[in-house]
C-alpha cells in the first residue's frame, strides 16, 4: 500500500513538475484542488445531510483542474489562467447548485488571490482581468442564482458554510504558504549571486 502511494505520488509530481516556477505552483493547487474534490461528497455527508445529490455536479470541474498542468506545456500563460478560471467556474456552479447560505461564494477569495499571484509584473493585465472576474462573479450574481438544486435546513446550511469557509481557508493558506516559499527561493538564489559577484 505504502508502495502504492510512494508511485501515485511520484507520478503526480512528475505531472506538476515545470520549470517554469510560477506554472509548477499552478499545476501543484490545481492537483491539489481535484484530488480533493471526491471528498467533497463524503464532508457533505459526514457534516451536513444525507442528501449529497448536487455534489456531484461539481466533478464537472475536475477535468479542468487536472487539465492545468497539460495546457501550460502548451501555453504557460493559458495553463496558469486555466486554474482561476476553473475555480470561479466551480464556484459559481457550487453556488447555483446549494444556494448563497452555503457561503461557497467564499471560494471567490482564493481564486483571486491565485490569479493575482501566478502572473509576472509584465502580465498584470491577464492577472487583474482573472481577479476582476472572481470580484466580478460575486458582485454580479450574488442574487441572480435563483432557487438551489440542494434544499437545507437553517441548521445545515450553517454546517455547510462553515465547511467551506473552513476548505477556502485552508487553500488561501496553501497558497500563501506555496508562494511564502518561492519568494524565499528567489531571496536565497539573488544572494547566491551577489556573493558570487563579490567574489
Amino acid at each position: 500500500m505504502i508502495s502504492v502511494l510512494k508511485r501515485l505520488t511520484a507520478m503526480a509530481r512528475a505531472y506538476a513538475h515545470h520549470p517554469d516556477p510560477r506554472v509548477a505552483a499552478a499545476n501543484m493547487i490545481s492537483l491539489l484542488v481535484a484530488s480533493n474534490q471526491p471528498f467533497y461528497p463524503l464532508y457533505l455527508f459526514w457534516l451536513v445531510s444525507a442528501d449529497i445529490t448536487a455534489a456531484w455536479f461539481t466533478f464537472l470541474s475536475t477535468p479542468f483542474f487536472l487539465a492545468v498542468p497539460v495546457v501550460a506545456r502548451w501555453n504557460s500563460v493559458a495553463g496558469r489562467a486555466l486554474l482561476p478560471l476553473a475555480g470561479v467556474g466551480n464556484t459559481v456552479l457550487s453556488a447555483w447548485l446549494f444556494g448563497t447560505d452555503s457561503a461557497v461564494e467564499i471560494f471567490l477569495v482564493p481564486c483571486g488571490v491565485i490569479a493575482l499571484l501566478l502572473f509576472r509584473p509584465q502580465e498584470r493585465v491577464i492577472a487583474l482581468a482573472l481577479g476582476g472576474l472572481a470580484f466580478g462573479a460575486f458582485l454580479l450574481l450574488h442574487d441572480a442564482y435563483g432557487q438551489p438544486l440542494a434544499i437545507y435546513s437553517a441548521k445545515e446550511y450553517a454546517a455547510l458554510a462553515r465547511l467551506n469557509l473552513v476548505s477556502a481557508s485552508m487553500l488561501t493558506a496553501f497558497v500563501a504558504i506555496l508562494f511564502s516559499g518561492l519568494l524565499a527561493q528567489a531571496e536565497r538564489s539573488a544572494d547566491a549571486a551577489r556573493h558570487e559577484k563579490a567574489r
